[in-house]
């Protein structure tokens, strides 16, 4: 059965949360897509987002040259998720780290555990 984008489930604003994760298994960041952001990241297999704050495309890395390239899009089984496996080049954090997921709470206390990336 063909793939329709508009068969997800989009939150009231029209967007649908896209978790990058890479080959290695390292979840990369969270992002925002809408229908035409999955749409142009399947026709192009460059990972685009919808930049809420810009409200206009993101393509991830256009600007600092740290892309993403799709291996596959998956859909939860809610419809209102999607996980983006993803050949990074570099960083996928803009504070320059691998992932935006750096911090962990241990002992209550907030822990760094990853330092941006040299470069």
């Amino acid at each position: 059965m063909a793939f329709d984008p508009a068969s997800l489930r989009y939150n009231e604003a029209g967007l649908i949360p896209a978790i990058a994760q890479a080959t290695d298994g390292t979840v990369l960041m969270m992002a925002w897509m809408n229908a035409d952001a999955v749409a142009r990241t399947l026709e192009t297999g460059r990972v685009t987002y919808w930049s809420r704050s810009r409200q206009s495309f993101w393509v991830k890395g256009e600007t600092s040259g740290h892309v993403q390239r799709l291996i596959e899009m998956r859909v939860d089984c809610d419809r209102d998720c999607l996980l983006m496996l993803v050949e990074q080049e570099g960083p996928a954090c803009h504070t320059n780290r691998r992932s935006c997921f750096y911090t962990a709470i241990r002992d209550g206390a907030e822990v760094e555990i990853m330092a941006p990336m040299a470069g």
